[in-house]
This record gives C-alpha cells, structure tokens and sequence, in this order.
C-alpha cells in the first residue's frame, strides 16, 4: 500500500479543515482527490508531503510515517503544489540540475535524469530559457518536472493541468496514465473528464469529511435524488399538465419538441407518462434516460445542506 491515512485530522485554531480523514491508495493508481474550494484537499496533500504536520491521526506513505521519518517520505515522494514555486531567474536546465542536486544525484546521473525529464515533460523546445520567460503551461511542465526527477515511487500532483492548453492537456494526461502503470499517482483537479479519462479511483472529500472513495466506474451507481428523462413529442405538449404526473418534479424544454423530465428516483415515471401521451393524442418519438455524469454524483455528495 503506497499511501495509507488513518483518522487524519487538522485543525487551524478552532476551525476543523480535515476531520478523522481515512483513505488508502494501493501501488499502481493514479487516484483522484476531488472537492469544492475549501474541501481540504490542499491540507491533505501538505500533510502527505511533510508541509505541515496533523493534529491527529497518521499518515503513511511508502511504509514511512509522515511525521517521525519525514525524510524518508521525501525520498519516495514528488509533490506538485497547486502554486507551482519556481525561481524565474534560472534557465530550464539549470533549475533542474540544481533540483536533482538537492536529491543527491550528481554528475552523468545528474544530466541523463534532467534529459530524460525535458523528454518526458515537452520541454525540449525551451529548455535554455529563463523559466521566467516560459508560459504558464510550459512552467508547469517544469513544474512537474522537477516533481519526478529523482524518479519516485508516489507522485501527488495538484492541479496539474492547470493553465494548459487542450493539447498539452491530452499530453499530459497521458503521462500520467503512463506514470501510473508504475508509480502511485494522486491528483486534486475539478475537471470531471481529466478524471473520467486518467484515474481508477476517485476519493471525494467535503468540508474536511471524505464523502466517496471507489473505483471510477463505480461511483456513477451513487443514488442520485432524481432521474432525469428526456422525450420528444410530435407536437407540442402542455408541460405544465405533464408536471402533474405523480413522481414527475419539474419539466423542460430542451430544444424543438424535446423536453426534459426530471422525476423522483424511487418512482419509474415511463409507464405513466406513455398513458398521458396516449390520453392527449400525443406520439413519443424518442424516450431515454440521460446517463449520470461524475459532476453530477460530485455535486449530489458535495451540495451544502
């Protein structure tokens, strides 16, 4: 088990950012961390990193606790922050050299690890520029970069995408995927497909509480509170009349003659809404029920009561 945390909490003062926070990663996923603004998943990923100790609880990353062998986790652990700090005074290679050097890796070691990196990230176009001259994408590509240069066996990277265009985008999810064939990746991000696309596990977390923690695929089970249902008619429909059917919560108009029917999920509106139509003449051309998005379960499991 690559990252394992145990009843993590945090407190700032009297405010509580993490609450008895429990989740485990396993070697080879790349698990993504969602949640609203303030959710604490920065805290978390700081205390993972060796930022800022918990207030309770434990964490461990690689078989090396977070607070007692610090160093050790460093080792086996590449972070990317949310702000990725660079210095913009040092060229590309330069910054990375002097990276590596903090691990320890020197020499041929050194230079073939910084080649490889530039390879693997894009950056061999503009690796003899002042990292204050790149743009916000390529920075973060450096960014990265230097987040997996001493080749580790954990990668937490937040918001990696952040500031890419939609090709490098494509580029650099498929790095991460590639990464996560061998290494333990965890990503915060709030775009849905990038975590659709890249992650096996999706661990969700609301005001300091985890909320969902499963297999992707498996968190589009998740009960909703309603269905929605979308039908086109051969002519119009009073949508009001239609909005009285029993377990029927509101209805719409999409487009054209098609509507969108939103109903209870503990009630099959079908049978009743093919009686109303045959009652007022009307024809059903298509019915079908919209498949549920990630960003619909997220907002389900992180709407503010």
């Amino acid at each position: 088990m690559s990252i394992v945390v145990e009843s993590v909490t945090k407190l700032y003062g009297a405010q509580k950012a993490l609450d008895a926070v429990s989740f485990r990663i396993e070697a080879g996923v790349v698990a993504g961390f969602l949640g609203p603004n303030g959710a604490g998943k920065s805290t978390m990923m700081k205390i993972l990193s060796c930022f800022i100790p918990q207030t309770g609880g434990e964490a461990i990353v690689c078989g090396h606790n977070v607070v007692t062998e610090p160093m050790q986790v460093r080792k086996n652990l590449g972070y990317l922050p949310e702000h990725n700090p660079l210095y913009p005074e040092m060229f590309v290679r330069e910054y990375l050299m002097f990276v590596a050097g903090i691990h320890k890796i020197r020499g041929k070691k050194a230079r073939s690890r910084v080649e490889e990196m530039i390879e693997m990230t894009g950056l061999s176009v503009e690796q003899h520029k002042l990292i204050g001259q790149l743009s916000k994408g390529y920075r973060q590509r450096v960014g990265l970069a230097q987040a997996m240069i001493h080749d580790p066996e954990v990668l937490i990277l937040d918001e990696p995408t952040s500031g890419l265009d939609p090709n490098q985008i494509i580029e650099i999810r498929k790095l991460i995927s590639d990464l996560g064939e061998k290494k333990t990746v965890m990503l915060s991000t709030h775009i849905m497909q990038e975590v659709e696309a890249i992650c096996d596990q999706v661990i969700i977390i609301n005001k300091g509480t985890i909320v969902a923690d499963d297999r992707t695929t498996n968190l589009h089970q998740v009960k909703m509170p309603h269905t929605l249902i979308i039908v086109e008619f051969d002519k119009e429909i009073g949508m009001e009349e239609l909005s009285k059917i029993p377990g029927v919560l509101d209805v719409s108009r999409r487009k054209g003659l098609v509507y969108e029917v939103k109903a209870k999920s503990s009630t099959d509106v079908r049978p009743a809404l093919f009686k109303w139509a045959v009652e007022k003449n009307l024809t059903i051309l298509s019915l079908s029920g919209e498949e549920r998005s990630l960003e619909d379960v997220f907002q389900v499991l992180t709407k503010n009561k």
